[in-house]
């Protein structure tokens, strides 16, 4: 049987389901409450309940002190409703609301889904997770020095493997990815970083643009906005070079066909090969073609920096975008560095 959950601060509601815990409930439905480990062991989701019981799970009692569950407080990483409930929790509504973490992961998974794109999955220590918004992005630090910022692919629901997406640029980083990476190897990050995020607020229609591995970050977006049941009308122009660039683009489809996000690629420079029967050109003046009026819009843009500036500079003075509503990340091809813009 399942419970409806209400939360006291925002007075948003979602339903838990036999067996979930109300954090599992809650980023089901896209509703992101405070969260750590996810494991009973770092205290990050304790909040109160204010109405209703809860089975409190397995936890380390260091997390939950004997008094403080007595006084209703609870670990909802953990909690299991037994009723309808009234909860007090710390509700993620922007980047200042996320904790930055440094932290070890390991390569579980290479696969290149592209000529020059390799997909990384890295997984954390049994007791670690990540909470982090879509749209935000993680610094890999090297052994040598330096950093490597990836946005990051998957939806802060779908949290047990972060997913990167790396364009081979000829860099350092690129290099070691291409070239000796391999499963199992230990990395270290940062994270998570950047004003670049989905913001679910209002009814405003969503123009999603992507250039190259900028799909990754409005991939979780879009994710994330699904899981959510966003009723919003949503729209996604993506740029590549050629049909083969084009990766994941079975995925975009099924958005198309099973949840209504209206799907257009844009191939800039179509190989003979490549059969291409689609748009053409730029991607940003695709969309100006098709919605020259986006006065009612809000926008998120991310590729590289002519694209993004360029799509800034088009849809706020040529299709009356507002600025406010513009959002962007732009990933510099000398270092692939994502740079959280607005």
């Amino acid at each position: 049987m399942s419970r409806q959950v209400t939360t006291k601060a925002s007075g948003r509601t979602f339903t838990v389901r036999d067996g979930e815990s109300v954090l599992d409930g809650a980023l089901r439905e896209g509703v992101i409450i405070a969260y750590g480990c996810r494991s009973g062991a770092c205290g990050s989701c304790k909040g109160r309940v204010l109405e209703g019981a809860v089975d409190p799970g397995s936890y380390e009692e260091h997390a939950l002190p004997a008094g403080e569950r007595a006084a209703g407080m609870a670990l909802f990483c953990q909690a299991r409703p037994l009723t309808d409930l009234v909860v007090d929790c710390r509700e993620i509504a922007g980047a200042d609301d996320v904790q930055i973490r440094r932290l070890p992961c390991r390569v579980q998974r290479l696969e290149r889904i592209a000529p020059e794109v390799m997909l990384i999955r890295l997984k954390l220590p049994s007791n670690e997770r990540l909470q982090f918004l879509a749209g935000q992005y993680i610094d890999i630090l090297p052994k040598e020095g330096g950093r490597r910022s990836l946005s990051m692919a998957n939806p802060p629901h779908d949290d047990e493997l972060l997913e990167l997406h790396l364009r081979n640029y000829g860099g350092p980083f690129s290099r070691h990815v291409f070239g000796r990476m391999k499963e199992k190897d230990i990395l270290r990050f940062e994270g998570p970083l950047g004003t670049f995020f989905l913001r679910e607020g209002g009814m405003k229609p969503i123009l999603f643009v992507a250039g190259g591995t900028g799909f990754a970050p409005i991939k979780a977006m879009i994710e994330h906005a699904i899981q959510g049941r966003v009723e919003r009308p949503m729209t996604l122009y993506r740029g590549c070079r050629a049909r083969a660039d084009c990766y994941m683009n079975d995925l975009a489809e099924r958005w198309n066909a099973d949840h209504g996000v209206r799907y257009v690629p844009v191939l800039s420079e179509p190989l003979p090969g490549d059969e291409w029967t689609g748009r053409t050109g730029l991607v940003h003046h695709a969309v100006i073609e098709d919605l020259p009026d986006l006065g009612e819009y809000q926008a998120y843009v991310c590729g590289s920096p002519a694209m993004v500036e360029a799509a800034r500079r088009d849809f706020t003075t040529r299709c009356g975008l507002p600025v406010e509503e513009f959002y962007s990340d732009s990933f510099t091809p000398a270092g692939g560095f994502p740079r959280a813009s607005q």
